[in-house]
């Protein structure tokens, strides 16, 4: 009981990694001890104590009002599975969830522009050479994620971002609030970004609104957290370092999930989980010598109007995110994407949210008339 205390009490107090330190030195009939208390106990600092259970509440056939969407980078299946991240572990089990989903592009700007455009690197020309930040290369020309959210139900979106090259993927529009904590800031962490966040949505509840025109907590808001890949190029993947990036990015899900329960909207929101490309480790890999290697990435669905403890059959791609998006919000807009909705994830079908704005019917227009 004393050890217990100790490890929960250093959890807490110090971050849940520091306890990875004091095993690290300890024999090793006593470290494969600790080692499973501590991911039992990381657990229970992310996922709440008894009385605090409510935060992860299990699914409901609520319709969603809000979707949070958490990018990864370096985070493959097998972290998730074998319980180095038990925050996105229990979502996974919990919610909807498939090991083989796929990237587009090895590459990390291609594959974000991919998943915000439902579109194939060939479609929206955001290729190799935009891994170097060029100014004078202006923005994404291709519609996004955003541009849709707005067109079809006037839906506001906050981005959050921690490499600064992505800044060339989200055009400035009115309709969606980006910030930036990026490499070139040595401060910058997963838990900076939780406190953008929360700073965030402070403003956003409060009577004066973001910037005078974001009055409520938007449709979608989006978390990008390449740590993990970030330290395992510079330390390498079965560093100490590694683990600990990862187990920060699983704890700032949780903290970000708990922000929204205060809120009290965490039970209208669908949280989906995915990865930018696979991971780079030898644990992700299957593939064979001499060939390319694209290891699948995770892609998971928790929360408002998703099925429990769902495996799904089909296959999907991160481009499939976009539709998954408007679905869920219930919503709809005719594009040329190549975005998918997997829509056998849902409870029940959402019920249809939309304006009308997306739909031009030219037989009725006064155009045509004259």
């Amino acid at each position: 009981m004393r050890l217990l205390s100790f490890l929960r009490e250093t959890a807490q107090r110090r971050g849940v990694l520091d306890s990875f330190v004091y095993i690290h030195h300890a024999p090793n009939t006593i470290r494969n001890m600790l080692t499973r208390i501590t991911i039992s106990l990381l657990a229970m600092v992310a996922l709440g104590f008894p009385g605090k259970t409510t935060v992860f509440a299990a699914s409901s056939p609520t319709q969603a009002d809000h979707v949070l969407l958490f990018v990864l980078e370096g985070v493959g299946n097998d972290v998730i599975q074998n319980g180095t991240m038990p925050v996105l572990q229990k979502l996974a089990r919990e919610g909807a969830v498939t090991w083989k989903a796929q990237s587009v592009s090895p590459f990390t700007v291609p594959s974000m522009a991919s998943l915000l455009t439902g579109l194939p690197v060939k479609k929206h020309r955001v290729n190799q050479e935009w891994e170097t930040y060029d100014f004078s290369r202006s923005f994404l020309r291709s519609p996004t994620l955003f541009d849709y959210l707005d067109l079809a139900g006037g839906v506001d979106t906050a981005l959050f971002i921690m490499d600064e090259r992505f800044y060339q993927l989200a055009r400035p529009e009115i309709y969606v609030d980006m910030q930036t904590c990026g490499k070139a800031k040595p401060q910058c962490n997963p838990s900076t970004l939780v406190e953008y966040i929360k700073d965030y949505l402070k403003k956003v509840t409060s009577a004066g609104g973001y910037n005078f025109r974001i009055f409520a907590i938007p449709g979608l808001l989006v978390a990008h957290l390449p740590e993990p890949a970030d330290v395992a190029r510079k330390r390498g993947w079965d560093s100490r370092q590694y683990t600990q990036a990862l187990q920060r990015v699983d704890t700032a899900i949780a903290d970000v999930m708990a922000v929204y329960h205060e809120y009290g909207v965490l039970d209208k929101t669908m949280i989906i989980v995915t990865g930018l490309k696979g991971a780079e480790s030898p644990q992700a890999s299957t593939a064979k010598m001499g060939e390319p290697r694209q290891s699948p990435v995770p892609w998971l669905a928790w929360g408002a109007n998703v099925k429990p403890e769902y495996t799904i059959p089909d296959h999907v791609s991160i481009m499939d995110i976009g539709a998954t998006v408007l679905e869920a919000l219930g919503l709809e807009t005719h594009t040329e994407w190549e975005s998918r909705a997997l829509t056998d994830i849902f409870q029940k079908r959402p019920e249809r949210r939309t304006t009308g704005n997306e739909t031009f019917e030219l037989g009725s227009s006064t155009i045509r008339k004259k």
